[in-house]
C-alpha cells in the first residue's frame, strides 16, 4: 500500500510538472539538527531526553513551475539503558542494562516551492516515512537485538536561500509511524506505540541547472 501511495506521489508531481521540466534544478542537500520523538515519555524513561541529533541527506529535483519531489535519509541514534515502570505516573527504575536504539527513515516527499529561482524561496510538502528502527541491549552478558520497518507519512516547511551554486536553508518536519513498539518495552506503560516525532533541521544545499528569474528580488 505504501508502495502505491509513493508512486502516485511522484506521478502526480511528474504530471503536474508538465513542460516546465526542461526549467528543472537538481539539487543535493546535506542535513543536521535535532530529531525530538512522539514517544517522549518513554525516551524521557530510557535516555532521560525526548530527543537527540539527527544528520543525513537528500537529492531533490525542482521543477521549473515550482513542483519538486526529493528522496533521502535521516540517522538518529540514542544511548540509555534498560528500565521499569510500573504504572504510567510510578518512578522510573534504572536498571544499568544498557540500550542503544536507532530510528533511521527512509523520505519520500513531493511539495511545491513558492517563487522558484528567487533569493529567498519558502517551500512545503508531504510524504510517505519508510522508518527503520533498531534496538539493541546487553542483560547479564547475553546481547538482545530487535529490528523492524514501519511505513508512516510525514508533512515539512522549510526555507532555502541563495542562487547560486551552494545555498542555505532550514526545515521544520513531523512525522508519524504508528503501531511500533520498542524503547525498552516501556511503550506499553505509557501507552505509546509512534516513532515518528518532529525533526528542525538546518540545510546546506548543492544545485545544478536551473536559472534564476528575470528581475527576481
Amino acid at each position: 500500500m505504501s508502495s502505491r501511495i509513493a508512486r502516485r506521489l511522484v506521478l502526480a508531481a511528474l504530471v503536474a510538472a508538465g513542460p516546465a521540466a526542461s526549467a528543472g534544478e537538481l539539487g543535493i542537500e546535506g542535513h543536521g539538527g535535532y530529531f525530538s520523538m512522539t514517544a517522549e515519555n518513554s525516551a524521557n524513561a530510557v535516555f532521560e531526553s525526548k530527543g537527540g541529533a539527527t544528520f543525513g541527506g537528500a537529492v531533490r529535483y525542482a521543477f521549473g513551475n515550482g513542483i519538486f519531489v526529493a528522496a533521502g535519509l535521516r540517522l538518529f541514534s540514542k544511548e540509555g539503558e534498560r528500565v521499569f515502570v510500573a504504572t504510567p505516573s510510578g518512578p522510573v527504575a534504572r536498571l544499568g542494562h544498557p540500550l542503544t536504539v536507532e530510528v533511521n527513515p527512509y523520505f519520500l516527499t513531493a511539495g511545491y516551492r513558492l517563487g522558484q529561482g528567487r533569493l529567498v524561496v519558502p517551500y512545503a510538502g508531504a510524504g510517505v516515512t519508510l522508518a527503520s528502527y533498531k534496538e539493541e541491549s546487553e542483560v547479564a552478558g547475553e546481547r538482545y537485538e530487535e529490528s523492524f520497518t514501519k511505513t508512516g507519512f510525514h508533512a515539512l516547511a522549510g526555507v532555502e536561500v541563495g542562487r547560486g551554486l551552494v545555498r542555505f536553508g532550514g526545515e521544520a518536519a513531523w512525522s508519524t509511524v504508528p503501531d511500533a513498539i520498542g524503547l525498552g518495552g516501556v511503550t506499553d506503560v505509557y501507552g505509546e506505540d509512534d516513532i515518528g516525532g518532529w525533526t528542525f533541521l538546518g540545510k546546506i544545499v548543492l544545485t545544478f541547472g536551473g536559472a534564476s528569474k528575470p528581475g527576481a528580488p
